[in-house]
């Protein structure tokens, strides 16, 4: 399933309430601005998503505090040169505190112009309520 093509984001802000939000779901704060200001996604798609949505805003304590802590590299950083242009959730599923999400993301360099798409399948856990990312599988 598609939701389109967001716009790129400028990096180290929050987006107003009625912006579209960058996965290309609906309005950002009815979609991924409450996840990323912490509330707790309500599956592992509104998790990726809100992901997503923090790689393209560069909030980096967003993608910290929603990785396993069991499977998170010491430095969880933004590449600040790529723009995230698209998001396409391919597949998800969920089935008691284990889930999967399946997506492709559209990126551009802004350094060398250089374009793709990075497609992944990505492993969830949920622990006491709340779903964290835990590996690309």
């Amino acid at each position: 399933m598609s939701f389109g093509a967001a716009a790129s984001v400028p990096r180290g802000r929050r987006l107003n309430a009625q912006a579209p939000c960058p996965c290309g779901g609906a309005e950002f704060g009815s979609c991924c601005g409450p996840v990323l200001a912490g509330a707790d996604a309500r599956d592992p798609e509104a998790l990726m998503r809100s992901r997503y949505t923090a790689f393209a805003l560069g909030d980096v304590r967003h993608l910290r505090d929603t990785w396993s802590p069991r499977t998170r590299p010491d430095d969880v950083g933004v590449d600040t040169d790529t723009d995230w242009l698209g998001l396409t959730v391919e597949a998800s599923s969920a089935a008691g505190d284990e889930g999967r999400v399946s997506f492709r993301a559209r990126w551009r360099d802004r350094r060398t112009g250089e374009s793709g798409t990075l497609s992944e399948h990505s492993r969830f856990q949920r622990h006491s309520g709340r779903w964290y990312y835990v590996e690309a599988v």
